[in-house]
């Protein structure tokens, strides 16, 4: 069983798209965001300075708008009607004010523009005018919400990936553990489990799957929530040690075609104190709460709300920092959101991360994060790993 997004996937979901535009007078949709352009046409690149974009137009054509070194990659590897280059960034014309030339004389009609984002973001050093600045006499409509909303939901092509990103994933993480041995680095362990995990991962899948995506291949680390370092969420790494007694917060992922699950626990190297046993178990706690309120017809805002309530019944609010939980697919977060802010209804197909986290100064961070398909009376965990505190302790 291959692990790529068929042709006939791709055209179903423009079509769709092109429904939407149908609907709402959109003449040609303009796409700059990556996994915009990776949803609608299978070509994932590298972001930089240089713009690239996804044209579709009413009648149903694709164009892919790409850099001159680009341009064999994208003929080869995206799924288009027909891919068209400008020679670099900057230049003698700036490649926005180039492709609106290419739409003034293409002979098609043009007189809405949906779009993602006004011509190309603020990236890497790019300058140039937004789209809607060159095309004067077009109106541009925000059309983000639209391809968002298709992605909101995963189709079984989608799921398939996910499922079998979870299943290196947990070989990466399985690695990281058994890695890990008083005085090594914390990055040595990471890139060992890495690297091991990701050469099983190519033994078995070479040309099965695309190597793309916000990781290549299966990693697994740290990210130096170590110690009483654990206590920052988003940390980066420290080039720490492994010494006793210590919280280990972890993360890992593999990404298949572009689609990774998120796996996180809270791990400890020497017998955990009784201080660090409470907070673990209250954590394990707050991320059930979640998973019983994660069903169709509830809302994401429900869900964060019971989480932050459970929060404040056990006098936690002093260790909160972020909400619990988010989207994920081809980005590592995408919407939905588990936030108070977030009313979304979730429906089945959604795939969300949970992980509420607790964050206690001088001591450390405990966060477990699993990945879950919504079905049509709950959940399904796709993140297989063990979460209890026992199987969690490094002797």
């Amino acid at each position: 069983m291959d692990f790529i997004i068929p042709d006939k996937v791709i055209e179903e979901r423009r079509e769709n798209i092109l429904k939407h535009m149908e609907r709402d007078g959109i003449d040609l949709l303009y796409l700059v965001s990556p996994a915009n352009i990776a949803y609608l046409s299978r070509f994932h690149f590298i972001p930089t300075e240089r713009p690239m974009a996804l044209l579709i137009y009413g009648d149903g054509e694709s164009k892919l708008y790409v850099p001159l070194l680009e341009k064999e990659h994208a003929e080869k590897y995206s799924y288009v009607d027909e891919v068209i280059s400008y020679r670099e960034y900057p230049d003698d014309v700036n490649p926005i004010e180039y492709l609106a030339k290419i739409i003034s004389n293409d002979g098609k009609k043009v007189s809405n523009i949906g779009y993602d984002v006004d011509g190309y973001g603020h990236i890497f050093g790019f300058r140039g005018p937004r789209l809607s600045q060159v095309l004067r006499d077009v109106k541009f409509t925000y059309y983000r919400d639209v391809v968002e909303e298709m992605r909101l939901i995963k189709d079984e092509y989608e799921v398939r990936m996910l499922r079998e990103s979870s299943r290196w994933t947990s070989l990466v993480h399985r690695l990281l553990q058994d890695y890990i041995e008083e005085g090594l680095y914390e990055d040595e362990v990471s890139m060992r489990a890495s690297h091991d995990a990701t050469m099983a991962m190519i033994n078995e899948l070479r040309g099965r799957y695309l190597p793309v995506g916000w990781i290549t291949g299966a990693k697994a680390g740290f990210r130096g929530q170590i110690g009483e370092h654990s206590y920052y969420p988003h940390s980066l790494t420290q080039h720490t040690r492994f010494e006793k007694t210590q919280v280990l917060v972890t993360g890992a992922g593999a990404c298949v075609s572009g689609y990774s699950v998120e796996l996180e626990r809270t791990m400890f190297f020497g017998r955990p104190s009784k201080e660090m046993e409470k907070y673990f178990n209250l954590m394990c706690k707050a991320q059930e709460t979640a998973f019983e309120m994660i069903k169709p017809g509830n809302r994401c805002s429900d869900v964060d709300k019971e989480v932050r309530q459970f929060f404040r019944d056990n006098n936690l609010m002093a260790y909160w920092r972020h909400h619990t939980g988010h989207g994920i697919g081809l980005e590592y977060h995408e919407a939905p959101f588990l936030d108070i802010g977030d009313d979304r209804e979730i429906k089945p197909g959604m795939v969300l991360t949970v992980e509420p986290g607790i964050y206690v100064k001088g001591l450390g961070g405990f966060r477990h994060s699993d990945t879950v398909l919504v079905t049509e009376d709950g959940i399904e965990l796709l993140t297989d790993y063990p979460r209890d505190i026992e199987s969690l302790t490094i002797e």
